[in-house]
Order: structure tokens, then C-alpha cells, then sequence
């Protein structure tokens, strides 16, 4: 779908094309729906040759008439119930069958409706809202408009629009999702409608994700029908050799049927091939029919903890974690690798001007007066230090090294950080120093002699003043050390007088400001250029001047301008006015070139008093190469500071101007118009144009913006990490932002043997870095001693609450591998792939730098096919999609950049940090609790199901059951379905507080450790044995056994209701021991379950007149019943309790150890107060010297949309302006209306 704007006024020119999304503030009046060749005024035409497709969109799985048939189509693709199925026919067949259909039929409908229910909750969860609404506005201009339209077919190429009308390109489209803002109404036609819109080609098809225990139950439900079919021929054979030898002799007494052959050989094959379907169905709850349907249970209430859990509530915005899929919990407790987009994900995407460097002069450091050391202010308003030493290594910086460097600067910058908060007394000094020196440039040069000493400071403040004013502050051509030119205020600059400024705006370097007042011409220039060089429209609303910007970043740069007094006013398409420190200045706009991500510039081409200049903003590589001659110093410089910002983690951009001739500038204004309407290549030849003009540059200076690192970062993936989740971060970013981020994320930590980085162009030099890392890799894992993994648990006996846990053997170093995008491209090829996983997968940590969507999802592809773990993949944006539905897990972060990423997500959250309680609390309770369950659900149905197979050795194989074929019916649903479903849904081993705490806990899932196939058959081996027992003890006591009166007491409703007794006894007493946390809940299910089982026996007996009636109640008045339950209860569970306490005393695992020092805990009734990991303030960190990470939003801008003059009328300026409340001359143009743009969501590639 596509659609341009309109302003409303008479007559249209000609409609541009819409989406059909209807937000609240728009009004859109749909024209028509456009093929892809179509003539607006030929109605006949279009009715013969065009057939329009609906504007609906279908995001559910069913609709009402096809649930039914579709649901149970899918349930019955699964083994268990199609299996179940199966039965349930031979059920039906009387010659074959010894139990009644609804042995069968009620636990398989019932399963069937369950999971009915689940799933149509599910789908319609997922449904979307109406979106379309037409209006009808003056139909008679609508219905004059005549033109015809040609363009492309539907494509999912969301950059790219190629039409005709008046040339139709991608300025002219808006695409279906799109919202328009600030205008009331607008024209449009539809172009492309419901699944031919391109977000809904771009969205592809979910896919269905299913876990690894999902994959694991199936090869388990697999055997367990073999072992089922082994059982059926085992009785099979023994009830042919049976009849053939013994039966035939019984034939008086038990006749056989019609159907059966009289001669022995023939009968008893007969015979016996019936009982191999016979006892196929007796012994079919070996394969537990309400498995499937009690997992669905478990993980739909699992969801709705992790919804209803307030510590994943972000407080600010009242958003709450959201489980979206209700089938992947557990696989949130088997994680073994994040891969993680960074700015919007770890980062909160909200920009701020931080430091620039103007004319070789950098700007927004704040000194301590006392030490000459970096303080910096956190969030909360606490100043910090941040003590520098420097590293044993540097990196090579690559730095354009000037004729006149020396030695001493050629060092480059400090590389570890330690970070400590001021004392009071220290704060209070600094704070009272700078009250009393308000005016610090003139108190320097008043007692500046010429040696360079100041002599009314003792002691280190003297000395620190003396370094903060041994140069004049206002000289810009200086190029001595940064410390000594900053000013050590801690107090923000005092930006009131401007009556455009910002409350929110905080800047701490006085020297800006000072030089500005002193009208300093290069920072001046500086920022004229920023509030020049830009798409951002602004608006007034309610006297207050707002900015709309297609990036966070340039929305801060044109508010840094604004802030220091050069205010971006208004904008026509022809036009540019600004408010310079008060006056009011319009330029006229002759051309805009955009940003794209190929040139990662931008340039504006201005005239004002007939002089005509070119500003341009953009990466410091694209800059530098544009530059003329004859810089060299100030380039080293300017490049010196960039190196810095970015070893802060900050994002910048370098900024540079050229003047240009008019006669120059007329010829090639006529060739840009040339390439501009070309129908072929369009955009080749403009970049070619572009590249012409944008060079011989001037260099400014640089800009460098903060994008703070969210609450919680580094702490979350220090536990991740400890957990042994491996974190890849893909961002867009380049390479020495993303490092950076690492540093202050403790992505990347000085622990570390090596950090990798692969930057080669060509595929042989990305082969041979990458041998080179892998060589590296085994050198150091062969000289290398291995660490013990051992955990310990000590008291001390110093003082209450003193214990101690320590995790040891968590190894350190290890490696950590960064690589860019062009690298990746030739990583990812199928010659390189697997070298590369190798080299990867080894280290603690990898960062791949400038890709793609496309490459995102490829990295997530490639170590799920080769790895065979669990991948999980975070993002915020719509780049970040394809990522997320590639990956096993999806989380989409509520962020700046819309809903895209929560939408194609499995879960949402509001913050990176969040991940961590998702994860180590719910993702390894989830985990816990359904390995818990399958183990115990095994065992108590293998319990079950094999005492029909010991009856069968004394009832000659023929089928007969033990146990009345109610209690078959409903052991699974009623009588001990409950409790199973209570600690599936609520046990924990350890809680939360803990869980995070000792991230290790979170290591057996990584292993598969808790349920696998071992578990499996140690779980049905339990279950054998517990069968034995329950069926050989109370045959025992019951084969010759009489009650008081002399009656015998061997008969098989009597013996077959005492074992079913004794059985759910027995498996209720087992989930006692397996219950760790109590609830409420547990109690209620494990003991009403019991309770349950006798009073329906009773009822059914004695109510509806059952087969059995009266042989429990007979059973339960003899002390023998008693007796044999005593002995088979205790016989049973005693060696499980030794068993038990035998591994948690002799070898405790680290849960064991963890739950041991819990209670300890709650019985010394002691508070512990934990050390938190101080978080960090920013993203800022000293670092190794490194080129600077430049700041764009990676998509084009609204610059051909200004300039087309399609969205916007030339309004003449008025006086009398209001901004922020206050009243001004400084904008006599304010009252005009205000500026439209549409805000398209930045795509980060």
C-alpha cells in the first residue's frame, strides 16, 4: 500500500497515495484502489481489466467455520492422539476388545477440547483490529481528477517505488502501518491493497516453533509404542503357546468363539493374533493420552505468571512482560545463545548532545579543580571520578599522524576505568569552589604570570586550577592538552536568557558558552550548521516550538543548536529561517542531498545575501576523504578527539562547509534536475552528481552524541554470562561504537586473553584471519590447565548470618571475536561458514558490526543448524524481525522504534534488563517444573499400566483386566492429574531472589541435564519396579488369604481394587518427596486427590452400580488391607528416601547447596544486604584508541520530500511569538501554520 500527502487545499494538483491505517488524528478519504496499471478516468476500463484486491488482512490461524476441522487436523498430526484414535476404533470391535469404549473415548475428547480451547485462545489473541475506514469528501473534485498510473507489481522492497503519473518514487509512498500525523484530512489512492501491501510481503510466515522437549516427547512417545507393540507380541506368543498347550483343554469350560478355527494349531493362532489387539488395548496408558493436554495446561499457566509478574513491570511506562506464545516456556530455561540488537535494545535510544570538538578544540568535559581528573554525573545526580591508567597493550589507532606530533600525544588515550563516587567532603569543596568563581576566565588571566603559576590556590586545588587555566580558554587555535582547557564547573550552563531553550537540556562545560558569548566565529559556524543541515520540521503547539526528526540523533543535534541559541524556526520547500543568538536569519534552500546508507552523509545547499555555501554532515571516514588540502592539524586533532568520543561510546559525526560559486552552482543545479526526473538509473546518477560537489570541504569540527546504556545492562549480561548464555550483539553500528558499548555493557571486560577483530574486504583475507584466530584459539586451550567446577558451602562460625556460597571454577579471560558486515558477507558463505561458527562458538562473546536485516537472521540460521542449541534473539525494531522469527525465541523490547519487533515476537518486555528474570527465574522454573512433571508422569503411568502386564502371567494372557475399567478411565484425568498439574505449575527449587543470584543454577538446562533420555528411562525403570511391587506384595497377602469370618479374599475384584488403592497411594506419597515448594494449591490437589479417589469409588459403586461395587469397601474392613498397604508403601519409597538423602549429602548439586542455605537463611531469620554491581551511568567508557562510530539513522531522509513542495505551502512569516511561555521578538514568524511530515520509523541496517 502507498500513499503521499496532500494539504487540503483546492484544487489537488494531483492525489499521492496513502495507507489505509486509521489513527486517531486522520482523516483519509480512499479514492480508489490502484493497479498496477490503471486509468483514473476510464471507469469501464478499470471494471473490465482490473480486479482490486480487498484491503483485508488475515493474521489468525482459523476462522469460525474452519476451527472444528483445522484444530483437529492439527491435534491429530501429533503420534499420542491420532494413536489414541486408532484404539478407540478397535474399541469398538467387540471380538477384539475386553474394555469399553469409553475407556478411551472420554480421555481423548476430553484432551481434544482442552487443547481446542487453548489454541482458539491463542489465535485470537492474535487478531487484528479493523484498520479501514473511507470518507467521502468533495466526490466531484475527486471524480474530475483524471491521469494513469503505471507502476512496478507488489514487491516486498520497502526502499524502492518506481511509477508513473506525474515520476512516482518512494517520496511519494506511505506505506501500509504508517500514521499520519499532524493534518486533519488527506487525499490519496490506494496503490496496493491487504496482502499486496509491502509490510505484509516483507512480514513472511510465521513459523512454527516447537521445543526441544516437544522434539524429545515425540521420540519418546515413539518407543514407548514400541515397547508397547513388544509387550502385545510377548503376550501374544505366550497366549498361543498357552492355548495350544493348556486352553484346548478348557474348551467345556471356556468355549471359543465362532469365529475361531476348532483345530488346536489354527485356533490358538487365532487366538492369539486377537489378544496382540487386545492387549494393545489394555496396555495403551503406557502411552499417556493426557500428557499432551497437561503440558498445554502447565505452559499456559506458566504464561500467565510470567504476564501477571510485577518485578517485569517497567514502572515509567506501566508496560508489563507479555508471553505472546503459551508453547515455549521451557525453552526460556535452555537459552544457550542471545543474540542481541544494541541501540533501542541495550541501549535506551534516546539521544543527547554530549562533548564536540570545534576548531581542534573539544568541548564538554567537566575536570575536578582538585585532582585534573574526568568527572562525570549519573542519573541519579551523583557525581563520579573515573580514574584512568594506562593499559599494557594499545591498539593501533591508525590516527593521520600531522609533521609536528610528538611523542608525548602519539601515546593515545588512557585505557582501564575505575569509577568512584565523590565523598561529600570532596563534592562540598568542589561544589563551594565553583559558587565562588563564577567568572573563572578572568579570575585565570588575573593571576596568570608568565611562568604559568597560580599562587592563591594551595595545595591540589592550586595545582588543579593551575592545569585547568594554563591556556587562554577563548583561543580555539590551541592545540595543547584537552584536561588543561576545560573549565571544572559542576554546575550546568545557565541557558535561561535563550527563551527557546530546553529545561531538559543539560551541558556542564562553561567554556562553550563562553566562547560564544564572545562570539567566536568557528563555534558560531558550528552551530549554524546544525540548525541548518537537516530534515527536521518543526510545529508550534500551544506556543511552545516542537521538532519532528527522522532520527533520535538528529532530532539532539538540532536541539543542541536550539539550546545554544541557534534555533531552527521554520522551513518552506524553497526556504530555511533560523533565530542566530536573536536574529531572526532566512536562507534560501537550493538543493538538499539526502543521506542514504551508501554515502552516510548529508549535505544542504544554502543562499543568503548572495552568497551561496554548502553545509554537509556525516561519518568521519566519508568526511575526511572530501576534505581539501592543507588541514593536516586540525585534522589530527579533530581525529584525536573523535577517537576519544568513541572510546566514550559516544555517536559522531564530523561537520564541514564549502563555498560555492554561482556560475559553478547554476550548472550543476541543471545536470542534478537532469538526473533527478531520469527514469533510468535515477539514483546512480544523482549519486554521481552529489559526489561531484560534496568535496573540497572545510572541516568544522564533531559532534558526539550519547545514547545511554538502559538500567540493568551490564549486571544482566554479567549473570547471563555466568550462567553460560553466550551473548552475540548485531547491530548496524560501526565497528568502535559497538566495541565500546561492549566495554560498558561488560560485553567485553579486561579479563579477557584477546578481542578478534575480522575486517577483511576480500573472502581470502577473511579466511586467513580467521585460521589465524582459530590457531590462536588452540594454542591457548592446549597450554591451558583445566578448572575443577566446584561448588562449596561454608559456615562460619564469626557470626550469625556469615555463610558464604561461592561459585568457583568460573573461568576467566577467554576470547571475544568482533567482525563487520562486509566481513560477514564472505563469513557467511558456505565455504566459510562452518570456520567461522568454529572460531565463534569459542569465544565468550562475539559482535558483528554494520549488517543487515538479512545477515541478522543468517548468523541466528547458522548456529541453529550447526550448533544445535537453543538461540534466543532481542530487538526493538522492525530490523530486527527477521532476527526474531529465525530464532527459537523471539523478544521484542518495547522501545522508540514502534511495535514491530514485540508484534513478531514469542515474548515482550519493556527493558534488556527484564531478560534476566525472564530467563533465570521464570525460563529455568518452567524448565525445572516440566522435567519434573515428564519424570513423574512417566513413572506413575508405567506404575499403572504394568500391573495389566503381571496379571496377564496368571489369567493365561487373555486379555482380562486387573483393575474395573473406570478406574482406567479416569486414573489419568482425575485421580492423579491434579497434583502433577500443581507442581508443574508451581514448584521451585529455589526462589527467585537466589535464582538470580547464582546464575550457574540456570547450567542444567544448557545440558539437557533434567529430562533427557537417561532421565526417561531411569524415570520408566522406577515406574517397572514400582509395578512389581505393587502387584507381587498384595498378590502375596491376598492368594490364599481369608478375612475374620473365613471367607477367602482372593478374588480379582478385590485383589484388583486393592492394588488400585495401594497405587494411588503410592504415587501420591511419591509426589510428596518430589514437592519442594508448597502452596496452598499443592495441598489441595495432592490430599483432596486422595480424597477424591475414595468418594468416587463410593459413589460410582454404590451410586451408579459399578462392577466392582462393595470389593473396596470389603477390602477396607479387613486389617489385611492395611497391612499390605503399610508394607508395600514403605517398601516402595524407603529406597527412594535413601536414595535422596544419599546424593544431597554425598554429592550436592549447587541447587542442593542453594535450597540447604535457604532454609538456613529463613531459620536465622537474618537479612543479608547483597553488593550490587554499581551500574554504570552511560555508555561511556575510557577505552583503547579507536576511530569514532558515526551517528545516522540508517534510512533516507525527508529531504526530496521538503523540497518537492508536495506537503507544504510558502506561508508568509508574522510577528509575536510565544516558546516555552515566554514572550519574544526573537520569531515574528510563529504564528504561520504548521509544517506536515510524516515519521517513518527508523530502520537500522
Amino acid at each position: 500500500m502507498a500513499s503521499g500527502l496532500l494539504s487540503p487545499p483546492p484544487p489537488l494538483p494531483f492525489p499521492l497515495f496513502f495507507s489505509l491505517y486509521r489513527p486517531s488524528v486522520t482523516r483519509t478519504c480512499i479514492l480508489a484502489y490502484m493497479h498496477p496499471h490503471v486509468n483514473t478516468s476510464l471507469r469501464v476500463y478499470n471494471l473490465s481489466h482490473v480486479h482490486p484486491r480487498k484491503n483485508y488482512i488475515k493474521t489468525s490461524k482459523y476462522t469460525l467455520l474452519n476451527f472444528i476441522p483445522y484444530n483437529l487436523f492439527e491435534q491429530f498430526q501429533r503420534l499420542a492422539n491420532f494413536y489414541f484414535l486408532c484404539l478407540l476404533v478397535l474399541q469398538l470391535i467387540p471380538v477384539i476388545s475386553s474394555l469399553t469404549p469409553v475407556t478411551t473415548a472420554v480421555p481423548l475428547i476430553g484432551v481434544l477440547m482442552v487443547t481446542g480451547i487453548k489454541d482458539a485462545y491463542d489465535d485470537y489473541s492474535k487478531q487484528c483490529l479493523p484498520e479501514t475506514e473511507e470518507f467521502g469528501q468533495d466526490v466531484g473534485r475527486i471524480g474530475s481528477f483524471q491521469g494513469e498510473i503505471r507502476c512496478e507489481p507488489p514487491n516486498n522492497q520497502l526502499n524502492k517505488f518506481d511509477g508513473t503519473l506525474h515520476p512516482l518514487d518512494n517520496d511519494k509512498i506511505l506505506l501500509r502501518g504508517c500514521i499520519l500525523r499532524n493534518t486533519q484530512w488527506c487525499y490519496g489512492v490506494v496503490i496496493f491493497a491487504g496482502k499486496d501491501t509491502k509490510l505484509m510481503m516483507n512480514s513472511g510466515k510465521t513459523k512454527f516453533k516447537r521445543t526441544s522437549i516437544d522434539r524429545l516427547l515425540n521420540f519418546i512417545i515413539l518407543g514407548i509404542v514400541f515397547f508397547l507393540l513388544s509387550m502385545c507380541l510377548f503376550c501374544t506368543v505366550a497366549c498361543g503357546i498357552w492355548e495350544t498347550l493348556t486352553g484346548q483343554h478348557f474348551r467345556i469350560f471356556l468355549p471359543w468363539d465362532s469365529l475361531v478355527p476348532p483345530e488346536p494349531a489354527g485356533g490358538a493362532a487365532v487366538i492369539a493374533l486377537l489378544v496382540f489387539f487386545s492387549y494393545a488395548i489394555v496396555l495403551n496408558t503406557v502411552v499417556p493420552i493426557s500428557l499432551y493436554v497437561s503440558v498445554e495446561v502447565i505452559r499456559l499457566c506458566q504464561s500467565f505468571l510470567i504476564n501477571w509478574d510485577v518485578a517485569l513491570c517497567y514502572a515509567p511506562t506501566g508496560v508489563h512482560a507479555k508471553a505472546r506464545t503459551t508453547t515455549l516456556n521451557e525453552e526460556l530455561g535452555q537459552i544457550e545463545y542471545i543474540f542481541s540488537d544494541k541501540t533501542g535494545t541495550l541501549t535506551q535510544n534516546i539521544m543527547t548532545f554530549n562533548k564536540c570538538s570545534i576548531a581542534g578544540r573539544s568541548f564538554g568535559d567537566i575536570i575536578d579543580p582538585r585532582t585534573g581528573e574526568s568527572l562525570e554525573i549519573n542519573e541519579s545526580g551523583t557525581w563520579i571520578r573515573k580514574k584512568t591508567k594506562k593499559s599494557s597493550s594499545q591498539r593501533n589507532a591508525n590516527l593521520r599522524t600531522p609533521p609536528d606530533a610528538t611523542v608525548d600525544n602519539l601515546i593515545g588515550p588512557l585505557d582501564e576505568t575505575e569509577v568512584n563516587l565523590l565523598s561529600d567532603e570532596e563534592y562540598r569543596q568542589v561544589d563551594a569552589w565553583a559558587r565562588q568563581s563564577p567568572s573563572t576566565p578572568e579570575f585565570c588571566r588575573s593571576d596568570f604570570n608568565g611562568t604559568g603559576r597560580l599562587g592563591q590556590f594551595p595545595g591540589s586545588l592550586g595545582r588543579g586550577m593551575e592545569q585547568s587555566c594554563s591556556i587562554d580558554l577563548l583561543d580555539l587555535s590551541s592545540s595543547d592538552s584537552e584536561s588543561s582547557q576545560q573549565k571544572p564547573y559542576t554546575r550546568s550552563v545557565d541557558l535561561s536568557h535563550n527563551p527557546y531553550h530546553e529545561s531538559s537540556f543539560k551541558f556542564y562545560d562553561h567554556a562553550l558558552t563562553d566562547a560564544l558569548d564572545a562570539s567566536d566565529p568557528s563555534c558560531e559556524l558550528f552551530f549554524r550548521l546544525l540548525a541548518l543541515c537537516h530534515t527536521v520540521m518543526s510545529e508550534d503547539k500551544n506556543g511552545k516550538l516542537e521538532y519532528q526528526a527522522q532520527s533520535p540523533d538528529e532530532a539532539a543535534l538540532v536541539s543542541a543548536a536550539r539550546n545554544f541559541g541557534f534555533v531552527f524556526l521554520s522551513r518552506t520547500p524553497n526556504s530555511i529561517t533560523i533565530s542566530a543568538k536573536g536574529t531572526e536569519e532566512m536562507y534560501e534552500l537550493l538543493c538538499i542531498l539526502d543521506f542514504n546508507n551508501v554515502r552516510k552523509r548529508m549535505s544542504v545547499i544554502l543562499k543568503r545575501d548572495g552568497k551561496i555555501r554548502l553545509y554537509c554532515k556525516g561519518a568521519d571516514s566519508i568526511i575526511y576523504e572530501r576534505l581539501k588540502d592543507g588541514q593536516e592539524s586540525l585534522k589530527y586533532h579533530t581525529q584525536e578527539h573523535l577517537n576519544k568520543f568513541a572510546g566514550e561510546g559516544l555517536r559522531t559525526l564530523c561537520l564541514a562547509y564549502k563555498d560555492l560559486d554561482g556560475e559553478y552552482f547554476q550548472n550543476w543545479k541543471a545536470r542534478h534536475h537532469e538526473a533527478a526526473i531520469s527514469l533510468d538509473r535515477r539514483e546512480e546518477k544523482l549519486d554521481a552528481i552529489y559526489e561531484e560537489i560534496e568535496k573540497d570541504l572545510i572541516l568544522l569540527g564533531a559532534t558526539a552524541i550519547e545514547d545511554k546504556l538502559q538500567d540493568g545492562v551490564p549486571q544482566t549480561i554479567a549473570n547471563l554470562a555466568i550462567a553460560g548464555i553466550k551473548i552475540w550483539v548485531l547491530t548496524g553500528d560501526k565497528q568502535e561504537t559497538a566495541i565500546n558499548i561492549g566495554y560498558s555493557c561488560q560485553l567485553l571486560t579486561d579479563d579477557m586473553l584477546d578481542i578478534f577483530i575480522i575486517d577483511a574486504h576480500t573472502a581470502s583475507e577473511v579466511e586467513d584471519q580467521l585460521k589465524k584466530y582459530r590457531e590462536e584459539i588452540r594454542n591457548v586451550n592446549a597450554t591451558s590447565q583445566p578448572q575443577t567446577n566446584l561448588s562449596v558451602v561454608t559456615f562460619s562460625d564469626e557470626g550469625v548470618g556469615q555463610d558464604t556460597l561461592s561459585d568457583a571454577g568460573e573461568p576467566n579471560g577467554g576470547f571475544a571475536l568482533v567482525i563487520n558486515g562486509h566481513s560477514l558477507v564472505w563469513a557467511l558463505s558456505p565455504k566459510f561458514e562452518q570456520l567461522f561458527l568454529e572460531v565463534a562458538s569459542q569465544c565468550k562473546s562475539v559482535i558483528c558490526c554494520r549488517v543487515t536485516p538479512l545477515q541478522k537472521a543468517l548468523v541466528v540460521d547458522l548456529v541453529k543448524r550447526y550448533k544445535k542449541a537453543v538461540t534466543l534473539a532481542v530487538g526493538d525494531g522492525a530490523n530486527d524481525v527477521s532476527m526474531i522469527k529465525t530464532a527459537h525465541i523471539g523478544v521484542g523490547i518495547s522501545g522508540q522504534e514502534g511495535l514491530q519487533a514485540v508484534l513478531a515476537s514469542d515474548y515482550s518486555v519493556a527493558q534488556f534488563r527484564f531478560l534476566e528474570r525472564l530467563l533465570l527465574v521464570h525460563g529455568r522454573w518452567s524448565y525445572y517444573r516440566m522435567c519434573k512433571f515428564l519424570r513423574y508422569f512417566f513413572y506413575k503411568n508405567f506404575a499403572f499400566t504394568l500391573c495389566h502386564f503381571w496379571f496377564a502371567f496368571f489369567v493365561a494372557f487373555s486379555a482380562q483386566t486387573l483393575f474395573d475399567p473406570m478406574f482406567i478411565s479416569v486414573y489419568n484425568l482425575f485421580y492423579t492429574s491434579m497434583p502433577v498439574l500443581a507442581l508443574g505449575i508451581f514448584e521451585q527449587d529455589v526462589n527467585a531472589v537466589n535464582s538470580i543470584k547464582f546464575p550457574r543454577l540456570y547450567s542444567p538446562g544448557l545440558n539437557n541435564a533434567l529430562f533427557n533420555k537417561r532421565e526417561f528411562f531411569r524415570s520408566a525403570l522406577h515406574g517397572f519396579l514400582t509395578s512389581c511391587v505393587l502387584f507381587f506384595i498384595p498378590f502375596g497377602a491376598y492368594y490364599n488369604g481369608m478375612d475374620q469370618d473365613g471367607r477367602s479374599m482372593a478374588d480379582q475384584q478385590t485383589f484388583g481394587s486393592v492394588v488400585a488403592t495401594i497405587l494411588v497411594i503410592v504415587v501420591t506419597v511419591q509426589i510428596c518427596l518430589d514437592t519442594s515448594y508448597w502452596t496452598m494449591f499443592n495441598h489441595i490437589t495432592i490430599w483432596g486427590s486422595l480424597i477424591f479417589y475414595f468418594l468416587l469409588q463410593y459413589f460410582y459403586n454404590f451410586v451408579i452400580g459399578g462392577e466392582y461395587v462393595g470389593a473396596l469397601a470389603k477390602a477396607m474392613g479387613e486389617p489385611m488391607f492395611y497391612f499390605t498397604s503399610l508394607l508395600t508403601i514403605v517398601v516402595l519409597m524407603l529406597p527412594v528416601m535413601a536414595w535422596r538423602f544419599y546424593w544431597v549429602d554425598v554429592h550436592p548439586t549447587l541447587s542442593d547447596k542453594v535450597r540447604f542455605k535457604q532454609r538456613h537463611d529463613a531459620k536465622m531469620a537474618s537479612k543479608r544486604s547483597d553488593h550490587d554491581m554499581l551500574r554504570t551511568p552511560s555508555a561511556r567508557r575510557s577505552r583503547r584508541s579507536i576511530r569514532s562510530g558515526y551517528a545516522f539513522a540508517h534510512q533516507e531522509g525527508f529531504g526530496r520530500l521538503i523540497t518537492s513542495g508536495k506537503i507544504m505551502r510558502p506561508r508568509n512569516p508574522k510577528p509575536g511569538a510565544m516558546s516555552n511561555g515566554r514572550t519574544s521578538n526573537l520569531r515574528p514568524d510563529a504564528n504561520r501554520v504548521s509544517v506536515v511530515a510524516p515519521a517513518p520509523s527508523t530502520v537500522e541496517v
